[in-house]
C-alpha cells in the first residue's frame, strides 16, 4: 500500500511553501483562487487526506463534537441532527452521537466520558430526568472548564450556555388563533409534555390566546399528561362530557393519538372537529387526515446550534458571549383544519 501523500510533496512537486499549500487546502482568503485552485485540485487528484490526529496535537484541537439527543425515536431530533451534520461536515467536524434515552445517569455518564480531551464542544438537548431532578452540575462543571456548548430546544436558565429554541408561546398563541378564526368556539388542548418547560410555555400561549379575545378557559377541555400513557381514556372521556370542535395538541403524539380517537369514534375532521399539531414530522404528515401542524424548523435549529458552537471553538466569538437565538415557526395548513373566516 502506497503512503499518503503530505503538505510537504505537495508543496515540492508545485514549487510553493508548505505554508501556502496548507493556508489553500484550508480555503484561506491571503492565497489567490488560482492558486488555491490549482493546489486544491492536485491534492484532490493525489487523494490527499489531512492528518487529524497530527493537526490535533498542533492546535490542541480534536475537530470533534459531542451530540447529546434525549432519543433518536423522535422525528425533530434527527432532523435536528441532520443540521448538525450538514454543518459540521462542512466545516470539517466530525461528531460523536450519543443517545442519552432521557437519563440524568446517562446524560452525566456521557458528558463525562467525552469531557476528557475526546471533543471541542457540546449540543445537547437536556433530558426529561434531568430537568425533573433539577441538578445542572455536569454542564457547569464543563462550562467551568473551558469547553463551550450549546443548547437546543430544552433549556434551563441556571446553565450560562448559548441557547437554540423555538418561539413555543408565540408558536401556540398563533395555533389556537388560527382554529379560533376558522369558528372554533370550543378549543381544547391536549399535551403529553407536562413535566417540561417547553410543554409549559404551549399552554401559556394557548390560554394567551383565548384570554385575548374574551374566551374564558375551560378545565374541563385542558388534558396535560406527563406521556401518553391513559391519554386515550382521558380524551374519550372530555369528548363524552364537552361540547369540543378544535383541539390543539402539543406535541406530536398527542396530535397521534387524538386523530386515532377521534376517527375511532367516526367524527368528522374537520366538519365536526379541528385538530393542530405542533412539530410537524412523519405522523402529522401522514396521519388520516394529515394534520395542520406548526413547523419548528428542526433542521434549521441544529444549523444554528452547529455554526454558533464552532464559531466558540474557533474562537471568532468570546467565550462568555451568550446568546439565545430564537427559530421562528410557521403554520402549515393540511386537511385537519378549515379555512379562516374570521378575520380578527
Amino acid at each position: 500500500m502506497s503512503k499518503r501523500i503530505t503538505i510537504k510533496q505537495i508543496a515540492a512537486a508545485l514549487h510553493v511553501s508548505i505554508s501556502t499549500v496548507s493556508k489553500a487546502l484550508n480555503d484561506s482568503y491571503e492565497i489567490s483562487e488560482e492558486t488555491k485552485k490549482k493546489i486544491q485540485d492536485y491534492a484532490k487528484e493525489h487523494k490527499y487526506k489531512p492528518n487529524t490526529l497530527a493537526l490535533s496535537l498542533q492546535n490542541k484541537k480534536t475537530k470533534t463534537i459531542g451530540i447529546l439527543l434525549p432519543n433518536i425515536l423522535t422525528y425533530y431530533y434527527a432532523r435536528v441532527l441532520r443540521g448538525i451534520e450538514e454543518v459540521t461536515t462542512e466545516k470539517g467536524y466530525n461528531i460523536i452521537t450519543c443517545i442519552t434515552n432521557e437519563s440524568y445517569k446517562k446524560e452525566v455518564d456521557t458528558m463525562e466520558m467525552l469531557s476528557n480531551g475526546t471533543i471541542d464542544g457540546f449540543i445537547a438537548c437536556i433530558s426529561e430526568e434531568t430537568l425533573k431532578i433539577g441538578n445542572f452540575d455536569h454542564f457547569k462543571n464543563i462550562l467551568e472548564d473551558g469547553t463551550p456548548i450549546v443548547l437546543y430546544d430544552r433549556v434551563h436558565a441556571e446553565i450560562n450556555c448559548d441557547k437554540v429554541v423555538t418561539d413555543n408561546i408565540k408558536s401556540a398563541y398563533k395555533a389556537t388563533r388560527f382554529l379560533m378564526r376558522s369558528e372554533c368556539k370550543n378549543i381544547a388542548l391536549i399535551s403529553t409534555s407536562e413535566g417540561l418547560d417547553i410543554g409549559k410555555f404551549r399552554v401559556d400561549g394557548y390560554l394567551k390566546a383565548l384570554r385575548k379575545y374574551d374566551v374564558i378557559p375551560n378545565e374541563d377541555l385542558i388534558i396535560r399528561y406527563n406521556d401518553e400513557e391513559n391519554l386515550k381514556d382521558a380524551i374519550n372521556k372530555m369528548l363524552d362530557e364537552n361540547k369540543v370542535d378544535g383541539i390543539f395538541t402539543i406535541d406530536e403524539i398527542s396530535g397521534a393519538i387524538t386523530t386515532q380517537v377521534l376517527n375511532k369514534r367516526n367524527i368528522k375532521i374537520p366538519q365536526e372537529i379541528s385538530i393542530i399539531g405542533f412539530t410537524n414530522g412523519i405522523l402529522s404528515r401522514y396521519s388520516t387526515p394529515p394534520l395542520t401542524s406548526v413547523n419548528r424548523f428542526a433542521h434549521t435549529t441544529g444549523k444554528v446550534a452547529a455554526k454558533r458552537l464552532i464559531d466558540k471553538i474557533e474562537e471568532k466569538i468570546p467565550f462568555d458571549d451568550i446568546v439565545t437565538e430564537i427559530i421562528k415557526t410557521k403554520l402549515v395548513e393540511r386537511d385537519s383544519t378549515k379555512k379562516m373566516f374570521i378575520k380578527f
